[in-house]
């Protein structure tokens, strides 16, 4: 069956403020499935959609698939059960920059170590909002909210480099408003054998309205100030792709084309297979203003997942011992029956 965008919609009014980012995750999310259901040759009834707690954890009620609506921090854990469980079905999970990188930082890190074959969506608009305003760890250093009115004294977490140095297999960013973008980099997150993470830079209208608009908002500007990624293509950006991304010594240097005696042939060329961390981890970790930020598949590389790993020991130790299931066990050994 070929699906549309209409057939993962469902029939629950969304209820996030207007003018909020997750009304474009959403948006770009329901366009992506009837792609991944065809590319996979997948039923609906074989997606999951898995979240926690937050504004973006809502997002289960609006997928017209299974859901799981979970606690906070543990969407990772569950959608990992969930997995091994039941491997052929195709797993979703909907968290927050709190859910994820705080209260439930430790699930997410193992999970990105196993290499669990989840497809997570990573929310991140630098703030707690549906508890109405406490900064996360990705509020940027000084920032003032209900819990840090005299401004953060934490350094931030930047997702990507928490992924890649984790030894993520697989790294996507975007921007809620770039609808098209993200579809594309969930489409390809959803082919992806193993975790994939789609961070999307998002913007909460209430409590950080603005959080990321100093190189976000200005659709006229936005080719300035962030660069998309395209496997096999030269990394270059500006309005008229006149400046690109080089390599200078071990670290990375933005320069204009044809100045200073930079030729296209000394820009980077994007290869997101590429299985060192090294230059994917730069590419992360670039900041506006002084680089533009990645956007697009950042990182995307084949390694063993866990959930295959399980299943072939599983049948390894099946086919050797005498106990194949849970009926086997318990029917083991004294065994009596009671008239």
């Amino acid at each position: 069956m070929k699906y549309t965008q209409a057939d993962f919609k469902s029939d629950q009014e969304v209820k996030w403020c207007p003018g909020c980012g997750d009304h474009f995750i959403l948006n770009a999310v329901q366009k992506a499935m009837p792609d991944v259901a065809e590319i996979a040759g997948r039923n609906r009834s074989e997606f999951v959609v898995v979240s926690g707690i937050g504004c973006s954890s809502r997002f289960p009620y609006y997928m017209k698939t299974y859901g799981f609506h979970s606690i906070h921090g543990r969407a990772n854990a569950i959608a990992t059960g969930l997995k091994v469980a039941n491997p052929g079905v195709s797993v979703f999970v909907a968290t927050g920059d709190g859910d994820s990188l705080a209260i439930g930082g430790n699930h997410f890190i193992h999970a990105i170590r196993r290499n669990i074959d989840l497809n997570v969506v990573l929310f991140n608009n630098e703030i707690y909002g549906l508890t109405k305003g406490q900064y996360s760890p990705t509020s940027k250093l000084g920032k003032i909210t209900k819990t840090s009115p005299y401004g953060t004294i934490e350094k931030p977490f930047n997702p990507g480099e928490l992924i890649i140095g984790a030894k993520g297999t697989f790294f996507a960013r975007s921007i809620d408003v770039e609808v098209d973008l993200t579809r594309q980099c969930l489409v390809r997150a959803a082919q992806h054998d193993g975790f994939s993470i789609t961070e999307v830079l998002q913007n909460c209208v209430i409590f950080n309205d603005g959080a990321h608009a100093a190189f976000a908002k200005d659709k006229a500007t936005r080719a300035e100030h962030t660069i998309v990624l395209r496997d096999g293509e030269k990394m270059l950006f500006g309005a008229n792709k006149e400046k690109g991304i080089v390599l200078d010594g071990f670290k990375l240097k933005v320069v204009t084309v044809g100045k200073d005696g930079y030729t296209i042939d000394d820009v980077l060329t994007h290869d997101s297979k590429e299985p060192t961390t090294y230059i994917h981890n730069a590419l992360a970790s670039m900041k506006y203003p002084d680089f533009p930020v990645a956007l697009g598949v950042i990182r995307d590389v084949d390694e063993p997942t866990y959930n295959r790993e399980v299943a072939r020991q599983v049948a390894e130790v099946q086919e050797k011992s005498k106990i194949k299931c849970m009926d086997d066990l318990l029917n083991s050994g004294e065994t009596w029956t009671i008239e």
